[in-house]
């Protein structure tokens, strides 16, 4: 076979133990948050499920539409799981105790509001843009309209002991784009709140994202009048501060930033980088240039060198503050590391990956690769030395999977049905079948489907591949640059072959011939 197989880019260990890791995680039984649990118990902080979800959901999305566009059969369930799981319960009915508002998120308040168990008709774009993203994720990775169809997104509100009976709330993908637009719209177009009073900016990116993907499915064009709107909100105050970091967040009713401005230094918690990188590293898809043009002011102390390697930093000068009323630790590692891959700092994101696998605890679990949790910082580090389980589940998983302008060129270029329809693919084999996918890739210019794939744990296996939509004709299939048969490929567009799989990548080949 006159195939260069090394100009193909291939999965490394990592990479693959990542995608591992957020199958077994997603695989456990409905209840089952093996480690995933964080600090603070009442899914109120960075550490929350939903957060988790959504960001293995953007992980196994860049993967499979930057790095391995033909394994369908291979991400397509994964990432139905994924979503299975942020449709439970157990991720969403905090809402209900949020609701009711509070001094911390409404200094004016003096009483408590009456809450309501609907978790995305109001408020809670925390929760509701993360959930419009990845449905709208799945029907442009997929061509898939499930999430599309009324009542395809339910919540149902049930509690055992109180309440005055069951409560059902029915949506599907274009519904929530709409309730999220009706609170966009009450809010004067500044965004939409999470916690009650308090927009922020990063949450606000996801929706906006969706927008733009569920546009390219629907032949319209609503994103643009809705940044027209929501960058005009912005122009009234900017959401840009004097220290070139993003706003952390505005309190709605005292139309108020936080931090404020003019403060000094010192009279308040230390300032993170979390929200302004986790920002950056979203809207980098629609608002590049500007998030390239605060990189080096807004990165400046907080990842720095030391003798000659990238580190990140708790705080950008290293100075005592206050402590935050927050008492937990910010997902800072994989949200950096979420933004440099983003901008495509590969020295900087080389170095503080390197780092987090010396200090950080790399394990492998059934194959899958995590860092897991550790709550405690060194107070007097320079260094992170903790570990949370959104950086070590899916924040650092995200960054090696994403390529240098993964979301930009997600925005520019999403898939379209007219590209699925017609690009060849694979199909009949899953990572249920206890293999790793190190390859999945169409080559329009060689009219050849690459797939190479090894089983994870040693074990060997045999599986049967399937060539959809390959375009009738003859094509010959090689495993390992060796001739298997040669077939003729009729209208239905298969072709399949029986493969034995060992911890050896195997390489499978079907090409198009004259």
């Amino acid at each position: 076979m006159e195939l260069d197989m090394s100009i193909y880019a291939m999965l490394d260990n990592q990479q693959a133990g990542h995608i591992r890791h957020i199958h077994n995680l997603v695989a456990q039984k409905d209840g089952e948050w093996n480690h995933m649990g964080g600090e603070e118990p009442n899914q109120e902080y960075f550490t929350a499920y939903r957060y988790q979800i959504a960001t293995m959901a953007y992980s196994i999305a860049v993967a499979h539409l930057h790095r391995q566009p033909a394994l369908r059969s291979v991400y397509k369930p994964l990432f139905r799981r994924i979503i299975h799981k942020m449709l439970l319960n157990d991720v969403w009915t905090y809402w209900f105790l949020t609701s009711h508002g509070g001094k911390l998120t409404d200094p004016e308040r003096t009483e408590l509001r009456r809450p309501w168990a609907d978790p995305v008709i109001h408020e809670n774009i925390m929760y509701s843009g993360h959930l419009l993203l990845m449905t709208s994720l799945y029907g442009m990775l997929f061509d898939d309209n499930e999430f599309e169809k009324p009542g395809s997104i339910v919540f149902n509100w049930k509690p055992l002991f109180w309440g005055m009976g069951p409560e059902t709330f029915s949506y599907d993908n274009r519904s929530l784009q709409k309730a999220i637009l009706s609170e966009m719209e009450r809010n004067n177009w500044v965004g939409v709140c999470c916690e009650p009073n308090m927009v922020f900016i990063v949450c606000n990116q996801f929706p906006i994202i969706a927008m733009r993907l569920n546009d390219a499915r629907d032949g319209t064009n609503k994103v643009d009048g809705v940044l027209e709107k929501y960058t005009a909100a912005w122009a009234k105050s900017s959401m840009v501060q004097s220290d070139g970091m993003f706003v952390d967040w505005f309190y709605l009713k005292q139309n108020a930033m936080f931090p404020p401005e003019g403060i000094p230094n010192g009279q308040f918690p230390a300032r993170d980088l979390a929200f302004t990188a986790w920002a950056g590293a979203y809207m980098h898809s629609w608002n590049s240039n500007l998030v390239e043009s605060l990189y080096e002011t807004q990165v400046r102390g907080y990842v720095s060198k030391t003798d000659g390697h990238y580190r990140i930093r708790p705080t950008n000068d290293g100075k005592k503050y206050p402590p935050s009323p927050v008492p937990y630790n910010a997902p800072l590692y994989g949200i950096i590391c979420q933004w440099l891959s983003e901008l495509g700092k590969i020295e900087q994101l080389k170095d503080v990956l390197d780092y987090a696998d010396t200090h950080l605890q790399p394990t492998w679990e059934h194959g899958g690769l995590f860092y897991p949790r550790k709550d405690e910082q060194d107070p007097d580090s320079a260094e992170i030395t903790c570990m949370e389980p959104f950086s070590g589940n899916a924040g650092i998983a995200y960054s090696r999977l994403n390529v240098p302008n993964g979301q930009k060129l997600i925005w520019e270029q999403p898939w379209t049905k007219e590209v699925l329809e017609t690009r060849p693919w694979i199909d009949g084999v899953t990572l249920n079948d206890g293999v790793d996918f190190l390859r999945g890739i169409w080559d329009d210019e060689k009219k050849a489907l690459i797939l190479t794939m090894r089983t994870w744990d040693e074990g060997q296996t045999i599986l049967k591949p399937r060539g959809r939509n390959l375009r009738p004709g003859n094509w010959a299939v090689y495993i390992d640059q060796k001739l298997l048969r040669t077939s003729i490929v009729d209208e239905d567009g298969i072709l399949e072959i029986k493969v034995v799989v060992t911890s050896k990548p195997v390489d499978v080949v079907f090409v198009q011939v004259e």
